[in-house]
């Protein structure tokens, strides 16, 4: 007789998540987070309602690695190389940050040194597949802190290979031996090498034969295929079905086939995705919650804290405005998926018992579900946070209206055209007021960038406009249009703002995304 228990189970999880979230958006709180407590609810420490649990996290990884396969298509390669500072620097010290912190502080609680690093591992990955939804729902995946958050949650996704083949050798008594570590490591670069190089090759020239062939439903076949096949690939190298999944998607970026390969995806991706949350509710024993309530809350301030620190004082060390700062640090304030992974591993190492973990799990739970709370709050919170301003002489880069005096350029301008934002909307906007001989300034707040153009004589400048004080040596009070082309909506709301406040007759012109941002 044929099983149908998975169908059942599917349409219990189903049906519970569209009465929780439907509950949810009548008050206006994050599907994310409702999709957390359906799975809660019909989890084995709630109504156990679940009979396979096993089925549901691998249909759950499928939704992750649709998601981030479409990220990677929407990213592009030569967005992810713009974040090479944030890669290299930003990121070894957030989460690098986080370690040392918890190996310090699991030190001073009387913790072997061990079991505090392992801890450390744990705390210093951000959850990627909750962000990544709450960015694109937020529409601030293109935003400045978007970008960094991004940019961060990669370094962490590939560095969660040498933290699993570390923790066998903080739980050895003599410490083991790096060299399975750095062979382990060798291979998972060769083989992803490989594999990117290969599909490099081989995949715009099969899109464009699949093309050919005006079959809507074999192009579909080919992406999926692609997309799970290549996931599939790297996972053999070591390294996690997600993070191939994203290099599959940064391959496609590439071709001309992007957009309609997101359009096609987006609904299986959703689909999916939402199962992922559901089992992580799945697993929490929301009984840890009575038996050690002040643990669990003292813990997940202290988790909150670190990483919130952690995050916004890394970005802001490669020269990220203090107020997009603060919004990364907010969105990487969480625990991620792949520490449960990690978890299971220290588990098995010994380097994590019983009680831990389970107030490990309540706490990764719950900050996964205020998370897309705090980062619909994050604007608001960041524009109060008038304490970050006092960082602005701290970092040279941040005293955007300095750097323009120190350079001498004292500009001599009148009735000109201001830029905010030199991406591609910017550039076409300055490359055609150069061709008509309309005078005009661009400001950006990427100094790779601003150098590179203003290298070639180009009116390009580093500076805020957020900042008064920028504007000012703009010359904003003698400019007739202020166009902002950036696809931060509050930065772009808070321009207005200034700039209406310093020139009232200028007229702006704002570039938006979604009718929301009016």
């Amino acid at each position: 007789m044929t099983d149908y228990s998975v169908l059942g189970n599917l349409l219990l999880i189903y049906t519970v998540s569209i009465a929780v979230v439907f509950l949810f958006h009548q008050f206006r709180l994050p599907s994310i987070a409702g999709f957390l407590v359906a799975g809660a609810l019909i989890g084995p420490h709630g109504l156990n309602l679940i009979s396979d649990i096993a089925t549901v996290q691998v249909l759950a990884e499928i939704g992750i690695v649709l998601l981030l396969f479409t990220i990677g298509i929407e990213f592009s390669l030569r967005q992810l190389t713009s974040l090479r500072r944030l890669l290299l620097i930003a990121a070894p010290i957030q989460v690098g940050g986080v370690i040392v912190v918890a190996w310090l502080g699991g030190m001073l609680i009387g913790l072997p040194a061990s079991q505090a690093i392992f801890w450390g591992f744990l705390l210093s990955l951000s959850s990627t597949a909750i962000v990544l939804k709450a960015l694109a729902a937020n529409g601030d995946s293109d935003s400045p802190h978007g970008r960094a958050t991004i940019g961060i949650l990669v370094f962490q996704d590939l560095a969660v290979v040498p933290m699993i083949l570390l923790t066998p050798i903080l739980a050895s008594p003599d410490g083991g031996s790096l060299t399975p570590v750095l062979f382990s490591l060798g291979k998972s670069l060769v083989v992803v090498a490989c594999i990117v190089a290969a599909a490099w090759y081989a995949v715009p020239r099969l899109l464009e034969h699949i093309v050919r062939s005006r079959s809507r439903e074999l192009f579909l076949l080919t992406i999926i295929v692609m997309c799970l096949g290549i996931a599939w690939l790297t996972s053999l190298g070591g390294l996690s079905l997600a993070l191939g999944a994203f290099i599959a998607g940064l391959v496609i970026s590439e071709s001309e086939y992007s957009h309609q390969a997101i359009a096609e995806v987006l609904p299986f991706r959703d689909s999916f995705n939402s199962l992922f949350f559901v089992s992580i509710g799945i697993l929490m024993d929301w009984r840890i919650l009575l038996e050690y309530p002040l643990v669990v809350t003292g813990v997940l301030l202290v988790v909150l804290l670190l990483k919130f620190v952690a995050g916004a004082g890394a970005v802001l060390a490669v020269s990220v405005p203090p107020r997009s700062a603060v919004m990364t640090g907010i969105a990487l304030a969480q625990v991620g998926e792949f520490s449960f992974i990690l978890a299971q591993v220290g588990l098995e190492n010994k380097l994590l018992s019983g009680p831990p973990y389970q107030v490990f799990l309540a706490v990764s739970v719950c900050s996964m579900i205020i998370t897309p709370l705090l980062m619909q709050w994050s604007p608001h919170l960041a524009r109060r946070v008038e304490a970050v301003q006092r960082l602005r002489h701290w970092f040279p880069g941040q005293t955007t209206a300095h750097v323009l005096e120190a350079e001498g350029r004292h500009l001599r301008i009148k009735d000109h055209v201001i830029i905010v934002g030199y991406g591609l909307n910017g550039r076409n906007l300055a490359r055609v007021l150069s061709e008509t001989e309309v005078p005009h300034i661009a400001l950006d707040l990427d100094g790779d960038t601003v150098r590179r153009e203003a290298a070639h004589g180009l009116p390009l400048y580093y500076g805020d406009a957020t900042n008064p004080n920028v504007l000012r040596h703009v010359k904003i009070d003698d400019a007739r249009v202020l166009v902002i082309a950036i696809s931060d909506p509050f930065m772009a709301r808070r321009t207005v703002q200034v700039a209406r406040a310093l020139n009232p007759k200028i007229h702006i012109v704002v570039r938006t995304r979604y009718l929301r941002e009016l």
